[in-house]
């Protein structure tokens, strides 16, 4: 989609997405690190966290690695193919005792159906704010208000020729797979509503959702959304049609549903 980047280029990147849209976190670089190849030695290695709660980290500021010994979600770990399923996943009992499923059936083709990486391709994920990266990433991964991804997502759309943005989800597995595994096998963003793992073990908002994308696009997606920030963004965030109908009703006396919408 992109020629790489240059480490100045995709520091400059980060820095541009968040102001461009106001992120409150750091959008996330992440590394996909195989066999043999050198872990970056001034990240911290990670013990008995979720994927999720890494990603936390990093868009906190933080540079972690965490690797299939770290991992202490078994979904997660099996996604990324560190470990071997557990029966209860794999069967769907689990999901019926978390009270996210109330049949096993259901529970069992939500797992059957998830996109996984090979088991053994991957040795450790590297994950660290993109404004300060050492590094090129493999996918960026951005967690904010909902209003804030559209805006990213418009912009791939743009760097994509204007091709419509499909999703997958299962509403499980959101930080792991659906924003950073599917990007990663599909080559393309993908973006859900988080999941019950994520919104229980992070500080992920109400109103907060999580997108992914391969880092490949992030030149064209950077580069769109610092032209929406001209106008497109602080248009639609200033509601004038609104204030114009909330107007017209104050004028014609019609129903008080109108007023304080904008507030």
């Amino acid at each position: 989609m992109s020629r790489q980047m240059e480490i100045d280029e995709i520091r400059a990147a980060g820095r541009k997405m968040i102001a461009a849209v106001g992120l409150s976190n750091s959008p996330v670089g992440v590394r996909l690190l195989r066999k043999a190849e050198p872990w970056p030695e001034r990240a911290t290695r990670l013990r008995r966290h979720r994927y999720c709660q890494a990603l936390m980290l990093a868009r906190r500021g933080d540079d972690v690695v965490l690797d299939g010994q770290g991992i202490s979600c078994p979904a997660a770990a099996a996604a990324f193919g560190f470990r071997k399923r557990p029966v209860g996943l794999q069967s769907g009992k689990t999901l019926v005792g978390f009270g996210i499923v109330s049949d096993e059936a259901v529970g069992k083709r939500m797992f059957a159906d998830m996109p996984t990486l090979p088991p053994g391709q991957i040795e450790a994920l590297h994950l660290f704010p993109l404004e300060a990266s050492l590094y090129v990433p493999d996918i960026v991964v951005v967690e904010d208000l909902v209003e804030r991804l559209m805006w990213i997502v418009l912009s791939y759309l743009h760097a994509t020729g204007g091709q419509r943005v499909m999703s997958t989800t299962a509403v499980l597995q959101n930080a792991c797979v659906d924003s950073t595994i599917v990007p990663y096998l599909e080559n393309r963003l993908n973006f859900g509503y988080g999941c019950y793992g994520c919104r229980e073990a992070t500080d992920i908002a109400p109103g907060e959702a999580l997108l992914g994308f391969p880092a490949a696009a992030l030149s064209p997606v950077i580069e769109h959304l610092v032209f929406l920030a001209d106008k497109a963004i602080p248009t639609s965030r200033s509601k004038q049609t609104l204030h114009k109908l909330e107007h017209k009703a104050d004028e014609e006396g019609s129903s008080p549903l109108y007023k304080g919408m904008s507030k």
